[in-house]
């Protein structure tokens, strides 16, 4: 477990908490460091111990101590004291720990951890990105064109810091504390820019709280954690949270969405709205116009209030175009010129994972793609029988302990858009193998037409050894993920060095 360096100055707990709760002098310490985790408490911190939906923080004060926590912060229980700060003693050290008890302490600890920061998010340009699909490749381009002459961070899928030194963050938005940390280390770095996805979990728990976004960023909405949500319309409405944000100034829309043309209606006049789309009626601020889907890549023209211009890119699938789009909002946003702005997203790379290919030449066509919900497999199937000349194969399963509704969504889109389908596992976690794969079947009209191999190397491994030349071959849902969950257990898997390691077999 990677341990958070401390990038604020040390800070007096009384300081943190002076206008929630006195701390007597006796109690007082220095705080070097704040977090949630107790495996990244270092000496000095000061621990966060709050409920989750799968542990408890409370359980793990002992360890948190026992590595140097200098306070404990906790939420207000029946059996607390109320707001009273108490000593703490353990078989490990005589030492008295202060322990803070707070009612609605996780409503509050956005405020805090910005207090302790320094306010990292006033201090540099800041993006959030929302939508079902198209989060990370927007992040990623926003992010890379930003880069190509000051420092940018990221904070998403794909990892957190400086683009281009990305560290694993486990999570596409981490905890409050941890975003507010890691947001006071990029602008210590020298960002100026910080780029950040925002999932709808994150905007329902908090984690982005105080965070004030300059741009906030809707790619789209379809069907994806009404598991959580329960449905569409509450799925919807917090998403609209981000932007509802205080101090909010421009919002980034994509009108060829119902759901983003409804969101549009329900910002505040003083947001500057830069819309984009490519169908004309809804009237985008950024329009692209003259598609050409090539082989190699798109080719596109914008044209805006901002200015006109071409667009060619490596690129493949009609969706990145509006993604590109979302981009190009986003750096308007920033205040680029329009010509800047589209000059650097021509020189965007393939995100990882993301569309991503292998292959050709003699070979068959291989597709990495993090599709994992109806209409990212939808588009990606449908961006690809634009390229194939030959047979369309999809390669794909559904992560368990997931929403079960999609699946058998997943599997009818898989049977329409594709010629030929192999379903196989996806993160199975704690769920049986067997009965997701029977969901996704019975979506199908035909499950016959269908080939099952619950080993999804195997899968791979079948389908590329066994497509033509000319084939195209999806193989979705994991994209640049390097492991494969079972129960507790992640199995190191990836599906790309399974892609290159076939590939490179069938040349031998």
């Amino acid at each position: 477990m990677m341990t958070m360096p401390n990038t604020h100055a040390m800070m007096y707990l009384s300081s943190i908490l002076e206008d929630r709760i006195a701390i007597p002098a006796s109690l007082d310490c220095p705080v070097t460091d704040m977090t949630m985790d107790s495996r990244q408490v270092v000496e000095g911190s000061l621990f966060v111990a709050i409920k989750g939906c799968q542990v408890d923080g409370a359980d793990y004060i002992d360890a948190a101590i026992e590595q140097g926590a200098s306070a404990i912060l906790r939420e207000h229980t029946g059996d607390d004291t109320g707001i009273t700060p108490l000593s703490w003693k353990t078989s490990v050290t005589d030492q008295t720990i202060p322990v803070v008890s707070l009612k609605d302490l996780s409503r509050q600890l956005g405020a805090l951890a910005d207090r302790f920061y320094g306010s990292p998010s006033l201090q540099m340009f800041v993006a959030g990105i929302t939508g079902t699909n198209g989060k990370t490749s927007c992040c990623q381009f926003v992010a890379q064109a930003l880069s190509q002459d000051k420092p940018s961070g990221v904070i998403g899928t794909l990892g957190r810091g400086l683009y281009g030194q990305l560290e694993d963050s486990g999570h596409t938005t981490p905890d409050v504390i941890a975003n507010h940390h890691w947001l006071a280390k990029m602008r210590d770095q020298g960002a100026s820019s910080v780029v950040m996805e925002v999932s709808s979990h994150a905007l329902d728990q908090g984690r982005v709280d105080r965070v004030r976004f300059d741009c906030a960023v809707f790619t789209n909405l379809s069907h994806e954690h009404l598991d959580y949500h329960g449905d569409m319309a509450s799925y919807a409405r917090v998403k609209q949270q981000l932007f509802h944000t205080p101090d909010l100034k421009t919002a980034v829309i994509n009108r060829d969405d119902a759901y983003g043309r409804e969101l549009e209606a329900t910002l505040d006049k003083s947001i500057e709205v830069i819309s984009y789309g490519m169908q004309s009626e809804h009237q985008p601020t950024l329009l692209a116009r003259d598609i050409r889907l090539l082989a190699d890549g798109l080719q596109f023209r914008v044209e805006s209030a901002y200015g006109s211009g071409e667009v060619r890119t490596q690129l493949l699938g009609r969706f990145n175009i509006s993604n590109l789009l979302a981009a190009l909002g986003a750096l308007l946003a920033k205040g680029l010129t329009f010509d800047d702005a589209l000059g650097r997203l021509a020189d965007v790379r393939t995100v990882s994972g993301r569309m991503e290919t292998l292959g050709g030449n003699g070979q068959p066509l291989v597709v990495i793609d993090y599709a994992h919900t109806p209409d990212a497999l939808q588009h990606v199937l449908e961006a690809l029988r634009e390229h194939a000349r030959g047979t369309l194969w999809c390669i794909f399963g559904c992560g368990g302990e997931r929403d079960r509704q999609k699946r058998s969504l997943m599997g009818k889109i898989a049977e329409v858009y594709a010629d030929r389908v192999v379903v196989t596992n996806d993160n199975p976690r704690h769920e049986n193998p067997v009965d997701i794969i029977e969901q996704i079947l019975s979506g199908m009209s035909d499950s016959d037409r269908a080939y099952v191999e619950r080993d999804r190397q195997k899968a791979i491994e079948s389908v590329i050894q066994g497509a033509e030349a000319e084939d195209v071959i999806l193989v979705a849902g994991k994209g640049h993920e390097n492991y494969q969950q079972v129960g507790d257990e992640k199995r190191p898997f990836s599906d790309m060095a399974e892609a290159q390691l076939q590939l490179k077999r069938r040349k031998a």
